[in-house]
């Protein structure tokens, strides 16, 4: 699959991946400012997200192959790969699958072993009461996830995925049927026989529970010994959102190291 990206910048690059329901967009200020720092910048939409497209598997074998066309399209080697929550997943089964194509890996707020998805319950009950048929405006959107997602920042995160269709009617980026489908893969434990023996940075929120104390002396070095686990007190799951300073330096003093 040719998944949609958007680069910025020269120099050593560094491809960047989202989370569940996110986008490319949601890296963008960042990418910037790594572009400026003398990266060249690959910020990319993962199948059945964002501009990419849709298609009826999800799993992380299938998001790995993904990403390998657009290294081969985009020529890429020794490249730092960093990916965020279902994106950090889909970068540690790269980085086991393909670690000849990177030279350091970075994960952001998740760990190798199985994700309990029911937490995402809620968040597909409220995505999918959202009647795209009869919708007219966004605050409609709104008030129907509302009743299923009472976090504002996470319905203004979700809503940043519907648009207009040349009709003027509205519809998601998101393969959310796809999603829906395939969310208990998507919470699916990373293995490998061979682990990945470059350097590897993992980044957790300090309020976040998707890397635990068991995580970082146990399931994160099996199979990434040459790793150092980074905690940013203060942040939660988007620990980019919320401190993208900390996120920005702890990257690039990783790949200049």
């Amino acid at each position: 699959m040719q998944l949609h990206y958007r680069e910025l910048g020269q120099g050593k690059p560094l491809l960047i991946l989202h989370g569940l329901f996110g986008t490319s967009d949601n890296w963008q200020t960042l990418a910037k400012r790594w572009a400026e720092a003398g990266h060249r910048v690959i910020v990319a939409d993962l199948r059945n997200h964002g501009r990419s497209p849709h298609a009826s598997e999800h799993t992380y074998e299938v998001m790995s192959a993904d990403v390998l066309e657009l290294f081969d399209a985009l020529q890429l080697q020794d490249a730092t790969l960093l990916g965020h929550s279902m994106g950090g997943k889909v970068a540690m089964r790269f980085a086991l699958d393909h670690p000849e194509r990177l030279a350091r890996l970075v994960v952001v707020d998740i760990a190798p072993g199985f994700s309990d998805m029911r937490h995402q319950d809620e968040i597909l009950a409220g995505l999918h009461a959202v009647d795209l048929a009869s919708l007219q405006t966004r605050q409609q959107a709104d008030e129907a996830l509302a009743r299923h997602i009472p976090q504002f920042s996470i319905r203004q995160f979700l809503l940043k995925n519907l648009y207009r269709l040349d009709d003027n009617s509205f519809a998601w980026r998101q393969n959310l049927d796809a999603l829906t489908m395939h969310i208990a893969d998507i919470g699916a434990e990373i293995t490998s026989a061979h682990p990945f023996l470059k350097q590897a940075l993992f980044v957790r929120g300090g309020l976040s529970d998707y890397i635990t104390a068991d995580d970082k002396l146990h399931s994160i070095p099996a199979l990434f010994p040459n790793s150092q686990v980074e905690t940013v007190p203060d942040a939660g799951h988007w620990v980019h959102a919320e401190n993208p300073d900390r996120i920005f330096e702890l990257v690039q003093s990783f790949m200049q190291s």
